[in-house]
């Protein structure tokens, strides 16, 4: 065991290296990373951080400003904090395995499998968003439940809902848990939450002026073959880990991985969601494996079902280098005036102010929250000086019309097509 988990952390920290090489890399790797840092920006500037407009903020605030705390570049820090958030949550599944009564080997390991699996089925390694600092903070209250403290555990739980909302797995699976082996713990537990969670809720209301649940319930679409086809994406990593975890034999990781498999099924439908609402199941499944190898006969026969499709991936899945987007930023910055930018990253590095939310100002669209006509307006005025967008389609008819008549294509490359003015007769 121990020569195997040496061989998978060799193997894993070549993959974190090679994240960590593209941390200060002009490289656009998500369109998140760009949306999180025009918010890190207006949290530490003063700026408004829940806007109204084209470009709108739907997540809890903690995160801008603690990636606000590094200097420099805003998507360079979101990244370094990332990553120190994925470690960070890989001790605290070996801590937390260990205090459930897992040897040291079979706690590494379940780390491990969890580590293996970011790198080989997710972009969120050294990617800037807040998924995984949510994750660090929910399991140092983890920890701190499972060291007999629950009035301490509750808010610091509490707090990692508002540094990324749909981490709601774990407090629900530990308030079940502790209903049924200790009801005093229960109370406490549930009392310290809901007083931390209203004081956040109420100072929220009372900094930014509007109610956070308006903020988080933003218009979006959902459908059940979005769902379908990330339920079996996830399973090629999970499915094994489910029967496996299921033998565990310990209540609370059960629980926690039932009620996070369901939460991420029914997560998974909406629109633009991506595998991190399944990260709650992943870290479940990683405590039970750690758990279950303790117990289970022929453990190198388990080991070798759960790590059949990642070593291959940890191998040869993720050698791809992030394409470079110097010359597309020196092309924004080199058109006066505003711009638009679906890969928010590019308008960001070009120095260009925050304008369009094309994500999640299209969901407003496709659902009829919002009507496209300011818009199609603005575009029709050239309010932009350059647009880069992934595809014309993204928005509505009108809009992609409109940039027809007002726009011309200058060029498209990897990053998508980028429009200009088209000269006033």
């Amino acid at each position: 065991m121990r020569a195997l988990n040496a061989a998978l952390t060799a193997l894993c920290l070549l993959g974190l290296a090679y994240a960590a090489s593209h941390i200060f890399l002009h490289a656009a790797l998500d369109p998140n990373e760009g949306w999180n840092a025009y918010h890190t920006a207006a949290a530490i500037g003063g700026a408004p951080l829940y806007p109204q407009g084209w470009f709108t903020n739907n997540y809890p605030p903690l995160s801008f400003y603690i990636v606000g705390l590094l200097p420099g570049d805003h998507i360079f820090a979101g990244r370094i904090v990332a990553l120190l958030s994925l470690v960070f949550v890989a001790w605290t599944i070996i801590e937390a395995a260990r205090r459930m009564g897992a040897s040291g080997e079979t706690a590494a390991f379940g780390a491990l499998w969890f580590m293996a699996g970011m790198l080989v089925f997710t972009d969120y390694v050294a990617m800037d968003d807040p998924q995984l600092l949510g994750h660090a903070v929910m399991m140092a209250g983890l920890l701190l439940l499972l060291r007999g403290k629950p009035a301490a555990a509750a808010p610091t739980m509490a707090m990692a809902l508002f540094v990324k909302h749909n981490l709601v797995a774990l407090p629900v699976a530990a308030i079940l848990w502790l209903a049924f082996t200790d009801r005093r713990a229960a109370i406490r537990f549930a009392a310290t939450g809901l007083a931390a969670g209203l004081a956040g809720l109420f100072l929220f209301r009372l900094v930014y002026g509007v109610e956070l649940w308006d903020v988080l319930n933003s218009p979006r679409g959902y459908s059940f073959a979005t769902m379908t086809s990330s339920v079996a994406h996830v399973a090629a990593w999970t499915l094994p880990a489910v029967f496996i975890a299921s033998l565990s034999g310990n209540a609370l990781v059960r629980i926690y991985a039932a009620v996070a498999l369901l939460l991420g099924a029914a997560f998974s439908g909406g629109a633009g969601v991506d595998m991190n609402v399944w990260f709650d199941a992943v870290v479940a499944l990683a405590l039970g494996i750690a758990l279950a190898l303790e117990r289970l006969p022929w453990r190198f026969a388990w080991i070798g079902l759960l790590l059949l499709l990642l070593v291959p991936g940890l191998v040869s899945d993720r050698w791809d280098p992030p394409i470079d987007a110097s010359s597309d930023i020196a092309f924004l910055k080199s058109r006066k005036g505003p711009a638009m930018c679906e890969e928010l990253s590019l308008c960001y590095w070009a120095g260009k102010p925050a304008e369009v939310d094309v994500f999640n100002l299209g969901q407003r669209y496709a659902t009829g929250a919002d009507s496209d006509e300011a818009l199609v307006m603005a575009i029709d005025a050239g309010r932009f000086a350059a647009v880069q967008m992934d595809s014309l389609d993204d928005l509505t008819p009108r809009v992609k019309a409109a940039f027809g008549h007002a726009y011309r294509l200058d060029h498209e490359d990897d990053a998508g097509i980028f429009l200009v003015r088209r000269p006033r007769s």
